[in-house]
């Protein structure tokens, strides 16, 4: 999962399957649309609904004054004119794309001829909606030094409370047709600004600053907070209307992009135009960017067990290998060590082969496994040993050639690992009893592994462990990915979530697994963990749950601590440690330590539970 900046190569990409399909401006079709004998305005081309009316059309002089220029990605400009109408529906702004470096300046009023076209970044199987634009413009400069239309303010009064409306059944849940209500919906308010010079006050960070040069606020304070100072996604009703991208228009070789963690403060005013892309969708690009204030947020540390208490842990460590610096083993290291306690077991995600990324045929992650316990160990903590099943080469879905998969680490001070036959890739693990009680027939072991659940996808690793006498049944998972989801921001509402019958299925293994074991031993110990990539409420999890045999232990949280990942200013849970009904008693703990930071081991929290079996 990410968000982006515009990058000139995808932003080239994307604009020739644009024009290929005809969706974009400029194409061959639409250059031959009449020019309008009639003087047109912004607001005429924006219109009262997310598609222009006059969409592939030819406009000759519209007028405007130039709010914003973007140098790089999507190259162009913002023209907004500064005499509205008294539709609050219809928009003053839009992007003129240039494709080349823009010659004009903010402050220029300008004329620009051209055609009218709805670009949808990230391509129309994305869902995403589109931006309004002229393209191929013809641009003449009337004066320079105009004073700006006065920002249009984006905060708690302006913003509605209701996210979107309910999509049209006859166009398949599309708005895109819908006449906008800025002032009942969050995501009309935000179309009927889109392209217009808009502005923010002191803001909250709710979503770090990535690689890509950008950050999330929230501009209504009291939305759903998060314990630490983001803002929960709680439910798929709750998507939190606040939420905005900040990027800016300074290329960040001249202006560096400000450092920010959740919690932290944008203070004064960011003002510019308002953008929509693929990697976020509404997003205001600065052209005034506020100042951050530093907050307090530092890493969680868990308690230690207690002697008699049974630790285990999950950790997505995103895509480990040997190849990696040598301080990203030590950070993580360090974080199992100091941050989550030393656990007795840790299930790890993301482990890939011995040569990482390097597409040969390795399957193997003996070299990645011993740097990283070499590490835990010099980090002061205990000499994990490990066990796991190998994956068939490019099995498995992931980076090609990485070959990821989970991992069992476990403190054989603490804790033994029951050998049974060591099963394979391609081997399923059963259950059967042994001396009465329930056992599996391979362990380590792969869950169903021929399952078309699992086909391109992380096939959940099982394991029987001994603590203080007491079995203790484990399953590390890595359920498959959210890629293909549409956006919140996309034009079908509700948005399609299409990776989720994928995970449906893997659930539902994973769940049919756990009772097998649970009617060999009804009081079984049994933990089912990992990197679930779906939320606490879904339908995965609850198939997960489904006739009481595993129970999803975040919900033990309270809301404002449930989450595990923050995903474009939305803190939500993605890892996840189920129990059976056996664990009655635990602590739980999502151990805050990477997902709200700018500076990241891993874009995932680590989880523990603790017990007495």
């Amino acid at each position: 999962m990410r968000s982006s900046h515009p990058r000139s190569a995808a932003v080239a990409a994307l604009v020739a399957t644009a024009l290929a399909t005809g969706l974009l401006a400029g194409s061959a079709d639409a250059a031959e649309g009449a020019v309008s004998a009639d003087p047109i305005r912004i607001h005429d081309i924006q219109g009262t609904t997310r598609i222009s009316p006059l969409n592939g059309k030819q406009v000759a002089d519209v007028e405007g004054i130039v709010t914003g220029v973007r140098t790089y990605g999507s190259r162009g400009f913002w023209i907004q004119d500064p005499d509205a109408d008294d539709d609050a529906a219809t928009s003053e702004g839009v992007f003129v794309f240039t494709s080349s470096v823009p010659t004009v300046a903010v402050g220029d009023a300008v004329k620009v001829t051209g055609t009218v076209g709805e670009y949808i970044p990230g391509g129309v199987s994305s869902g995403n909606q589109s931006v309004t634009q002229i393209a191929k413009p013809v641009v003449t400069v009337v004066s320079s030094g105009n004073a700006l239309p006065a920002a249009t303010a984006i905060n708690e009064y302006t913003v509605p409370a209701a996210y979107a409306p309910a999509g049209d059944p006859a166009a398949a849940g599309s708005i895109n047709a819908l006449t906008l209500e800025p002032s009942r919906f969050a995501l009309d308010f935000y179309e009927s600004v889109e392209g217009m010079n808009v502005k923010i006050g002191t803001s909250r960070v709710v979503g770090a600053t990535d690689p890509y040069s950008e950050l999330w606020v929230t501009v209504k304070g009291w939305e759903n907070t998060a314990k630490r100072g983001g803002t929960i996604y709680g439910s798929y009703e709750s998507q939190n209307t606040g939420r905005l991208q900040i990027q800016q228009l300074a290329p960040v070789a001249q202006q560096p992009f400000p450092v920010a963690n959740v919690g932290d403060k944008l203070t004064g005013a960011t003002e510019g135009p308002l953008d929509f892309n693929q990697f976020g969708g509404y997003t205001l690009v600065a052209r005034t960017l506020g100042t951050v204030k530093a907050g307090t947020l530092a890493p969680e540390k868990t308690k230690a067990q207690a002697g008699e208490e049974l630790a285990v842990a999950t950790y997505n460590v995103e895509n480990l290998d040997p190849s990696d610096p040598q301080e990203k083993f030590d950070a993580l290291a360090k974080a199992v060590v100091e941050n989550l306690a030393s656990p007795d077991v840790v299930a790890l995600e993301e482990i890939q082969d011995d040569n990482g990324a390097k597409n040969d045929g390795t399957v193997a992650a003996e070299q990645t496994l011993t740097k990283f316990t070499a590490a835990i160990t010099a980090a002061g903590g205990p000499a994990y040993q490990w066990r796991t099943v190998n994956p068939e080469n490019n099995k498995d879905g992931g980076e090609p050639g990485g070959n990821i998969r989970q991992v069992f680490l476990y403190n054989p001070a603490r804790v033994s690992f029951t050998e049974r036959a060591a099963g394979d890739a391609v081997t399923a693990t059963g259950v059967t009893t042994v001396d009465g009680t329930a056992a599996l027939t391979h362990s380590p072991g792969r869950i169903d592994p021929a399952n078309a659940a699992w086909a391109d996808s992380r096939k959940p690793l099982a394991g029987e462990f001994v603590f203080r006498g007491k079995t203790v049944f484990v399953i590390a998972n890595h359920f498959g990915s959210k890629g293909g989801d549409e956006g919140l921001t996309s034009h079908h509402q509700p948005p399609v979530r299409s990776s989720e019958a994928k995970r449906l299925l893997q659930a539902q293994a994973v769940n049919g697994f756990v009772k097998e074991i649970l009617a060999a031993d009804k009081k079984a110990n049994v933990i089912a963990l990992g990197d679930i990539n779906d939320f606490e409420f879904s339908a995965t999890a609850d198939a997960l749950a489904d006739g009481g045999a595993l129970y999803p232990a975040i919900r033990s949280l309270p809301k404002a601590e449930r989450y595990s990942y923050v995903y474009q200013g939305n803190a939500q849970v993605l890892d996840q440690i189920l129990t059976s009904p056996a664990i009655k008693t635990f602590t739980y703990d999502s151990v805050h330590i990477n997902a709200e930071f700018a500076n990241q081991n891993s874009d995932h929290d680590p989880q523990v539970l603790r017990f007495r079996p």
